[in-house]
């Protein structure tokens, strides 16, 4: 299977502080692919480390064939990788049209307004609210929106941070199976941060765990999903925070 992404030992610093340690993974073509981890952990590091906002100091980013650390994140788009970042940054005093329009910002085609249609079909509220200032959106809908921003620009590979941040049960499970449906009808291959093990793993094909900046376990997402593990300390597997806490320990000490 071809893979759109390789990340090979990379080590990300912010000033003297190691944030990445050392981080190897695999986005193969057309699947999800899921980042977990704890807050702190380093998710988020490896997101900007990818689509170029952070430039590593050792190891690879391969992109669709070609070396890209330490190219810059508008090169990275231009190439076919939407970011859709923790926080949504949706721009607040434009509306959810000209939001949607700068998601094709390096594009020249004249299929943007049909692009935009089809957006509308994955996002009907955006829809009846194009001409809204996108800063008076709800949380939900500034996801919707963010998202489909990304998609405007037409990816090959779409890096989503924490897209479950902030919302409730039922927005989270309709924006992913939002997710799911680009991947399957539009062919977008997804690189997923999230919190949310179970959500994420219910909806990956393949999963890392990454904690303090190593990945710590890797593998298929329904195995992942159903290992002692992942029960203990993500979803939390009937253990007490200080039993888990201590079992996390033990485990650590075994990975330096």
């Amino acid at each position: 299977m071809t893979n759109v992404l390789e990340v090979r030992n990379v080590e990300t610093f912010y000033g003297p502080i190691m944030a990445l340690r050392g981080v190897s993974i695999d986005v193969p073509k057309g699947q999800i692919v899921t980042i977990l981890g704890a807050n702190g952990a380093g998710k988020t590091t490896l997101m900007k480390t990818v689509s170029g906002a952070l430039d590593p100091e050792k190891g690879t980013v391969t992109f669709l064939g070609d070396r890209t650390d330490g190219s810059e994140p508008d090169q990275m788009v231009k190439k076919g990788m939407a970011h859709v970042p923790e926080g949504r940054e949706v721009f607040p005093f434009l509306t959810v049209e000209e939001n949607l329009r700068l998601g094709a910002y390096t594009r020249r085609d004249k299929e943007i307004d049909a692009d935009i249609e089809m957006c509308f079909g994955y996002f009907p509220i955006l829809k009846e609210r194009r001409g809204q200032i996108a800063g008076t959106l709800s949380g939900g809908q500034q996801q919707m929106l963010a998202i489909g921003r990304g998609l405007l620009a037409r990816p090959q590979l779409m890096l989503l941070d924490e897209p479950s941040l902030g919302l409730s049960p039922l927005l989270v499970q309709e924006i992913f199976e939002i997710i799911k449906r680009l991947n399957k009808e539009q062919g977008v291959t997804m690189l997923l941060v999230e919190q949310n093990a179970q959500v994420a793993l219910n909806t990956a094909d393949f999963g890392y765990v990454l904690e303090i900046g190593r990945i710590v376990m890797a593998g298929e997402a329904s195995k992942l999903l159903a290992s002692e593990d992942i029960q203990e300390f993500y979803l939390g597997g009937g253990h007490s925070d200080g039993q888990r806490d201590q079992k996390r320990w033990k485990r650590k000490k075994t990975w330096r």
